[in-house]
Formats: structure tokens, sequence, C-alpha cells
């Protein structure tokens, strides 16, 4: 049976399993990681619950799969009657993970 987890990474909470992708704020990192914030540990059907005060014990281990940039969004500012329009455009940066190990 498969543990499930709530983490904590970039201001941000995430439910992981093992073998599931996730998307997170850029890491400054190459390889494997692990993530020491967790604050939740469950088994898959719900029998176990541990909840952390503010962490539970044990750590997520997850491997880096891919670093980029999101779709670009455009940003605009108007103001109406005094011809102020301003318009650029943003590209978040991210980290593709890969989950190898709950605790």
């Amino acid at each position: 049976m498969s543990n499930i987890a709530v983490i904590r990474t970039g201001g941000k909470q995430y439910l992981v399993k093992e073998g599931s992708m996730l998307r997170v704020e850029k890491l400054a990192s190459e390889g494997k990681i692990s993530l020491p914030d967790v604050l939740l540990v469950a088994a898959a059907d719900g029998s176990q619950v541990e909840v952390g005060t503010p962490t539970a014990k044990g750590q997520v281990t997850a491997e880096i799969t891919k670093q980029g940039r999101a779709r670009k969004i455009t940003v605009v500012h108007y103001k109406a009657k005094v011809r102020y329009h301003k318009k650029y455009g943003h590209r978040q940066p991210f980290t593709e993970l890969k989950v190898s190990a709950v605790p």
C-alpha cells in the first residue's frame, strides 16, 4: 500500500504520492533532492494519518526532470482619460519533479 503526503515548497502546498509529477516554483539544484517540509503523511486508503506539528517525520525524495519557464502572460496597466498605458509580458520559471519516495 502506498502513502500520500502533503508537502510545502515555494510557499505552496502539494498533495503527492510515489510516482507523481508536479511543477513547483524554481529550485536551484540538479538531480535528486529531498523535500523536508512534510505536513501530513497518510495511507492511500486513509487508515493511518499522521499530521505534523508543524512538520511530520521523514522526507519526500524527488528527482528533477525539467527546469523551464511557463507560457507568457501579458500584463496591461491602463488609466482612462490620461493617455497612460503600459504593456509587458512575464514567464514564470518552474521546476518539474518526479516523486520517488514518500515516507
